[in-house]
């Protein structure tokens, strides 16, 4: 809708399909927040479940702060009727072992998981967002926020949120 009036009515608007959006303080939970949820399992020594391609299945991963760099770009020369894959591309994009492999040498405890041969509905193999496009309207912009840098600031964002929750005293309810 937003592309169709956009064309129609010559408006400057546009259509963002992410890739896997997250940061710091993306909550992230188990079917949505991919890297957010894997890291927040690791860290609270929860159990991780892979569903389906053996956990080979990759994804590319894009920081809050390049979405919000790119949409401020948009608005200071926006265009009308546009639509643009937003993702961390070929460079930010990961399998979920290799995920489990490099929260695992952030946090120094291994990933706990299990596998289900379902792989879930919809799913996909392999996916990373073609920028062609994004780059070539907008010169310049690309994601400067390194999937390294991601999963350090995921690791230290629920290490602190974990650290900020109140704990049970002794002979109260839990």
């Amino acid at each position: 809708m937003v592309q169709e009036y956009g064309r129609y009515f010559g408006m400057p608007t546009c259509c963002l399909r992410g890739g896997c959006l997250t940061g710091p303080s993306h909550s992230g939970v188990e079917l949505h927040g991919f890297l957010s949820y894997l890291v927040k399992c690791n860290l609270e020594g929860r159990h991780y479940t892979v569903f389906g391609y053996k956990g080979k299945q990759v994804r590319d991963n894009i920081h809050a702060a390049d979405v919000s760099r790119f949409i401020a770009r948009f608005i200071a020369a926006p265009r009308p009727a546009a639509v643009y894959n937003i993702g961390g591309g070929k460079a930010n994009s990961c399998s979920v072992l290799e995920a489990f492999a490099m929260v695992a040498d952030r946090s120094g405890r291994p990933m706990s998981w299990t596998y289900d041969d379902k792989a879930r509905e919809g799913d996909h193999i392999c996916y990373y967002s073609d920028l062609r496009k994004i780059e070539a309207d907008y010169p310049g912009w690309r994601p400067e926020v390194s999937l390294a840098e991601t999963f350090d600031q995921l690791v230290e964002s629920w290490g602190r949120r974990r650290a900020d929750q109140p704990t049970a005293k002794a002979g109260s309810p839990t």
